[in-house]
């Protein structure tokens, strides 16, 4: 068995408050590495050995923040980063629903259909989020590692996972450190916790 603990970043500053950011590199909060806190006092008892992350600053803190009870080497995989929503980077919703009020329409209605301009489409960013899992499956055969990364690709992994199809992907819920985990036994996966936060009171 091969286990995989899929945790959340922390909250944002609140310059992300309303805006769209996959790859625009907002910072955590203060919250945000509260948050993150918990859960690596939640999985400081695992015998993780790597810690696996996406090169976006919001998770690579994360992922350091996680990494501090283990001491796990971490490893940074830019192909475990959010979505590319190009043109719309950093717009918030109201604006793109004046700028590009086709794409906002097609957004909110089929999310996953939608191709970003100048950005990236759902197919695209499931094939590179895939396929990089595969790979640190491939490095990681009957241990216990961690991926810090967005509510997006953990979804994507979940949905890989449990077979679910692309239009119940918002289905998943994903808060801010949460912790999953999957687990692959011969080749077929297996989810046994799914967006866990840790409770407050857990750090002293």
């Amino acid at each position: 068995m091969t286990r995989f603990w899929l945790i959340r970043h922390g909250a944002l500053v609140e310059e992300a408050r309303n805006r769209c950011y996959g790859t625009l590199d907002f910072a955590l909060s203060e919250t945000g590495r509260a948050q993150v806190a918990r859960a690596a006092e939640y999985l400081a008892k695992e015998p993780l050995t790597a810690i696996y992350t996406s090169s976006l600053s919001r998770a690579l803190e994360s992922a350091r923040i996680i990494a501090t009870p283990s001491s796990a080497p971490i490893h940074i995989d830019p192909d475990l980063r959010e979505m590319n929503f190009g043109d719309l980077e950093g717009l918030t919703y109201d604006e793109i629903a004046t700028r590009h009020p086709d794409i906002y329409r097609q957004w909110m209605n089929a999310p996953t259909e939608v191709q970003f301009p100048n950005g990236e489409s759902f197919r695209e960013m499931r094939a590179r989020v895939l396929q990089a899992f595969a790979a640190i499956q491939a490095e990681s055969e009957g241990q216990t590692v961690a991926i810090v990364t967005h509510g997006g690709v953990i979804r994507m992994l979940i949905a890989w996972a449990l077979q679910i199809p692309d239009n119940c992907l918002f289905r998943l819920a994903q808060d801010h450190a949460a912790v999953n985990l999957l687990t692959v036994t011969d080749g077929f996966p297996s989810v046994e916790l799914l967006n866990y936060r840790a409770p407050c009171d857990m750090l002293v």
